[in-house]
């Protein structure tokens, strides 16, 4: 996986790793927009580029065995990786393929993420993503999955 140095266009290979119990001290509301503690009893992951501690996006998962289903409980890139003025593209991109990978190797054709966005943001994420409205969440399943996979995933 990797993502773009918005100034320059260099890529750079990034990791999506388990958050470690000494993270949660530097996550903080002003970087990461949310208190990030309160997910402590769910699956935490990190994005940051290979051989850096700096964490540019995060993103909280939750489990739903029954209905063949992640679910995204939260989402952020870093403040300086938002808007128009980011320093780095497909941070998000890259961790909602994540989720999508943990679903296929749960789930195989069953697989589905899901989330449940702000309104505002809702319109990007079925643009950018191809996810589709089901009730108040936005979902995607095979075979977009596998596109959404294959387009950030380039192992």
């Amino acid at each position: 996986m990797i993502i773009i140095e918005k100034a320059t266009g260099n890529s750079h290979q990034v990791e999506i790793v388990s958050v470690e119990t000494g993270d949660y001290k530097f996550l903080t509301k002003k970087r990461y927009f949310f208190n990030w503690k309160e997910e402590k009893n769910f699956e935490v992951y990190k994005l940051r580029i290979i051989n850096s501690t700096d964490i540019l996006g995060l993103i909280s998962l939750d489990r739903i065995p029954n209905e063949w289903r992640i679910h995204i409980r939260l989402l952020t890139v870093s403040i300086e990786n938002q808007g128009k003025n980011k320093v780095y593209n497909t941070i998000a991109g890259n961790l909602i393929a994540h989720a999508a990978k943990i679903a296929v190797l749960e789930y195989a054709e069953l697989a589905c993420v899901s989330l449940r966005p702000k309104t505002e943001i809702a319109k990007h994420y079925i643009e950018a993503y191809h996810m589709t409205v089901t009730g108040l969440t936005l979902s995607i399943e095979v075979p977009e999955i596998l596109n959404l996979i294959n387009r950030f995933d380039h192992d």
